[in-house]
């Protein structure tokens, strides 16, 4: 598996795990100012989840990496 491939996995993980991260703990202020949707978020901790979403993406292009390099997986299984 080569740079590009590893850097590719990377990025469509991280962009999964960040929309499935988006809703967590969100919450609709309890005051609403003028100007703002109702709906906007009051905190959303987008660095919070940004970090977050990056160490598990880490993890899981890790076991990826590892499971496609040691032969347990590769592309030509699926073409079968």
């Amino acid at each position: 598996m080569g740079p590009t491939a590893i850097a590719l996995v990377f990025i469509i993980i991280w962009w999964l795990i960040w929309f499935m991260a988006l809703p967590i703990g969100v919450k609709p202020p309890a005051k609403v100012e003028p100007g703002h949707a109702t709906s906007a978020p009051d905190k959303p901790m987008l660095g919070r989840k940004a970090l977050i979403t990056t160490a598990i993406t880490i993890v899981i292009v890790g076991i990826i990496v590892c499971v496609v390099e040691v032969g347990w997986l590769s592309l030509a299984d699926f073409g079968e």
